[in-house]
């Protein structure tokens, strides 16, 4: 299951190629990449995906495509209304922003929760939950939650963390950082020294048996 600092792609906003982006932040701590870039031809994408694999791999981190297509790999993320999730995925996860659509989880194994805070990448996307709100749903969710949407700094993460996040989603931070590694490096120990000081709430036990898959 994701956790920690976990890296989405926008290739349109990264200062570097992609893959030295991911190559900075993986040299910084993040071992979860969620591959977006959905305007590429599959064969790009699939071709892409090879290249972050190759990187994830040699630090033991893993490759989620924002699917359905897992291209070649094991692990989905997928939007709030459906699709549902390939009879080959083996890790799930479905973007959420609110009470209504946690309800409608059945399989999947992980969500992210947004936007927490106002965000650059999507303005006017909202309204923020904040911490608070966060904190709320995290409390009726049943599978563990990424918080997403203008984390940016370490103060943020500590606050996701606090609130039950399982661990943090994060874009322009690292895409448009000048430095991913020095970033993602501050965020992850954020998140480390979070769960050290056991800021995580605990997440309430599923109330229905999940289906294995």
């Amino acid at each position: 299951m994701p956790s920690g600092v976990v890296l989405l792609t926008d290739r349109w906003q990264a200062r570097r190629p992609l893959t030295g982006v991911v190559e900075a932040a993986v040299a910084g701590g993040v071992r979860w990449v969620v591959l977006r870039e959905k305007d590429l031809s599959r064969a790009e994408r699939a071709a892409l995906a090879a290249e972050l694999r190759a990187i994830l791999a040699e630090a033991g981190g893993t490759l989620v495509v924002a699917g359905p297509d897992p291209l070649g790999g094991d692990a989905v993320h997928l939007p709030a209304a459906g699709p549902y999730p390939p009879p080959a995925a083996g890790l799930v996860g479905r973007s959420c922003h609110d009470a209504t659509e946690l309800a409608r989880l059945t399989t999947e194994d992980y969500a992210t929760l947004s936007p927490v805070f106002p965000t650059r990448t999507k303005p006017g996307y909202g309204p923020p939950l904040h911490p608070a709100g966060l904190r709320e749903l995290i409390a009726i969710s049943t599978v563990p939650i990424l918080a997403l949407g203008g984390v940016e700094t370490p103060d943020q993460v500590r606050e996701c963390v606090a609130a039950g996040a399982a661990g943090v989603a994060v874009l322009g931070a690292l895409m448009r950082a000048d430095d991913p590694t020095e970033i993602a490096a501050a965020l992850t120990a954020a998140h480390e020294f979070a769960g050290r000081a056991g800021h995580g709430a605990a997440r309430p036990a599923p109330t229905a048996t999940r289906e294995v898959r």
